[in-house]
């Protein structure tokens, strides 16, 4: 059964940091783009980051760029998204999504409707 889970989440300081793996099952990532997401108060889910292929196929929404990085680990199955500089707006539900690489580097990364696989999400908490 191909599924993938969030994990990392919690509570952090503003200006603190903050690494969420994405880890997949039932399928290996090689040929899989995984985006993260997240869905504030706003309820929106919004989205944040994506890597197609690898490491150098990456993007990034302007609201987290430089602020945000993603990485993968193909051999661990495993994609990151490491985040600095955390302010209390970024307070959130992280979720993170496969779909074919093809497809997204078609499609494009920032849209929910091309994602066939979502986790649970992860919470995290930017608070004093």
């Amino acid at each position: 059964q191909e599924q993938v889970v969030e994990s990392g989440g919690g509570l952090v300081t503003p200006g603190g940091s903050l690494t969420l793996s994405c880890t997949a099952s039932g399928f290996t990532l090689d040929d899989y783009a995984i985006g993260w997401f997240r869905q504030g108060l706003s309820n929106e889910r919004e989205a944040l980051a994506c890597t197609i292929r690898a490491d150098r196929d990456v993007y990034y929404a302007d609201s987290v760029k430089g602020r945000f990085t993603i990485s993968r680990d193909n051999a661990k199955n495993t994609v990151y998204l490491r985040m600095n500089s955390l302010k209390p707006d970024d307070t959130a539900v992280y979720y993170c999504a496969a779909a074919p690489s093809d497809t997204i580097a078609t499609m494009g990364w920032n849209r929910r409707l091309w994602y066939d696989y979502w986790g649970q999400g992860t919470h995290v908490t930017v608070s004093s």
